[in-house]
């Protein structure tokens, strides 16, 4: 009897099929991508401990890296920024002392004693009028015409025509400070020419009028002189002649 082997080859056949179908449905292949995922695990583990880094990890990394890096770089300029703006503000300060320093040398202050002169003919108009009251008095006016303040130093000192002697200043008259005059201003002294009751001696009458300006100590000559006009009949006086200190107001002197 012929028996028929290729129904059990079939049979076989379909049993070894269902065998593989059996081996993957039992998780053969469900293990093989388990063992994947331990594995990403393992690496990630090992990135964190510093035996290697995952890409992503690598990634986030150098972009950690790269903002502190920036983050230096921007400290860095603003550090450079600050530092320029410091020096350009010490160079200001610096610039400003000089600046101080040469102000508090009084280079154009014009009532520094170096950048006065003293008045005299030649930086003056003087003029010399006889007043009616106080009697027997006579006004005199020193005009700065200069161009820089001028010193009226003490008092001035007269003389008619040849006189021989010089009229002294009354004491009570002195000032308390220099009288000094900015240009175009005015000083005054008053004179007083003659005794009001005769009694003064040698009196005799003047056509001539020369006043002299003192220096910076008494009886030192100051500069020119000047020839003030004194009125044609001329100006009479005698022994009681004598002349205030220079006054910075005439109404220090008009009662005098």
């Amino acid at each position: 009897m012929r028996i028929r082997r290729t129904p059990l080859l079939a049979v076989t056949g379909v049993a070894l099929a269902a065998l593989a179908l059996t081996a993957c449905g039992d998780g053969t292949g469900t293990k093989d991508e388990g063992a994947s995922q331990p594995s990403s695990t393992a690496a990630t583990t090992a990135g964190d401990k510093g035996t290697a880094t995952p890409a992503s990890d690598k990634s986030a990394g150098s972009g950690s890296s790269s903002g502190s890096s920036g983050s230096a770089k921007g400290s860095s300029t603003s550090s450079g920024s600050t530092s320029s703006g410091s020096s350009s503000s010490g160079s200001g300060s610096s610039a400003s002392s000089g600046s101080s320093g040469s102000s508090s040398g009084g280079s154009s202050e014009p009532w520094d004693p170096k950048n006065r002169v003293l008045c005299n003919g030649s930086n003056t108009k003087v003029t010399a009028q006889p007043v009616s009251r106080p009697l027997n008095h006579m006004l005199i006016t020193v005009k700065n015409t200069g161009s820089k303040y001028c010193d009226l130093t003490y008092f001035p000192v007269l003389r008619f025509d040849e006189m021989q002697w010089v009229p002294q200043a009354d004491e009570q008259t002195h000032p308390q400070a220099v009288t000094t005059l900015a240009p175009g201003e005015s000083g005054y002294a008053a004179v007083l020419l003659s005794a009001a009751d005769g009694s003064g001696e040698g009196g005799m009458t003047g056509h001539k009028l020369t006043v002299g300006f003192q220096g910076k100590t008494p009886n030192s000559s100051g500069g020119a002189s000047a020839t003030p006009a004194l009125p044609a009949k001329g100006v009479y006086y005698d022994s009681s002649l004598k002349v205030t200190y220079w006054q910075q107001n005439q109404d220090d002197i008009a009662g005098w």
